[in-house]
């Protein structure tokens, strides 16, 4: 069973909605609508990123919700070809004067690369930026700081000279591909898995296995998927544009057995391996 309102802990104490409404390649021309449409249903985290070029839309969207800021998580991201003290603090302000709130609730590193150069190494230059984000975190105007797409190199390497660590690690994460490496050493660390692509990009809707098994519970794949991540201590972004599957991607009012767990959680991937490469998350 698990509710939008249900909270994970962050290790600062700050609480944050165990399932997110996830905004990306959703366009701006349909990302007020998507993100008001999630806050009326019951979402009340919300995801985006500079990247993403809908933030405007998203900030439109949560400033005429009808319900208190206070009440809503707001998550962003620095882009990934940011990788210096100085430009980290410009895009913040960028992303901050796109949303026009008064706070994020949540700021993330998008990648420990620039998107052009996948699996480059910017070690020295992640530091860099790191730092600019604990400035931003003393600042007041971000509750939690994190990072995305880090794997456990990329984690130690912000470790070894940050004076806060990462509070957040949002990696891809499914049913057959859930990064147990990552996983283990941030949930080792205190820091928060969430999981974007929880559905593999529609990867397993036709996985006749997983169907078995949400059959089992009378419910959709995307469902169980999405719940199967939530009980993995990890918290799922699931994004859809239409109001019905936004809808149905909420419905978790029940529990995966511990048996059907231990079933899923080794099962191998079957979504289409394209999904780990250039995707942004």
């Amino acid at each position: 069973m698990t509710k939008l309102t249900d909270t994970f802990d962050i290790y600062n104490g700050v609480k944050i909605p165990k399932v997110a409404f996830g905004t990306w390649q959703i366009p701006a021309s349909d990302a007020k609508q998507a993100v008001h449409d999630a806050i009326d249903i019951g979402y009340r985290h919300i995801d985006t990123a500079l990247a993403y070029a809908n933030e405007k839309e998203v900030g439109e969207a949560v400033r005429d919700s009808g319900v208190k800021r206070e009440d809503l998580f707001v998550t962003s991201k620095l882009p990934g070809q940011t990788k210096n003290y100085d430009d980290t603090l410009r895009d913040f302000d960028t992303t901050m004067k796109n949303l026009d709130i008064d706070y994020l609730d949540l700021y993330l590193v998008h990648a420990p690369w620039s998107w052009s150069e996948i699996g480059s190494n910017y070690d020295k230059q992640n530091q860099d930026v790191w730092r600019a984000m604990e400035k931003i975190y003393n600042s007041g105007r971000v509750k939690a700081i994190g990072v995305s797409n880090f794997n456990v190199h990329d984690l130690e390497n912000v470790l070894k000279t940050a004076t806060i660590k990462p509070m957040v690690d949002q990696i891809q994460y499914y049913i057959g591909y859930t990064e147990p490496k990552i996983t283990k050493f941030a949930q080792d660390h205190d820091i928060l898995v969430e999981a974007y692509s929880p559905l593999a990009t529609g990867g397993l809707v036709n996985n006749q296995d997983i169907l078995k098994i949400a059959q089992k519970y009378n419910v959709s794949v995307p469902q169980l998927a999405i719940q199967f991540v939530v009980q993995n201590g990890v918290l799922p972004l699931p994004k859809a544009v239409h109001k019905a599957h936004i809808e149905d991607n909420a419905k978790l009012d029940f529990e995966i057995s511990a048996e059907d767990m231990k079933t899923l959680n080794v099962m191998p991937d079957t979504a289409p391996t394209h999904s780990h490469n250039s995707t942004q998350g």
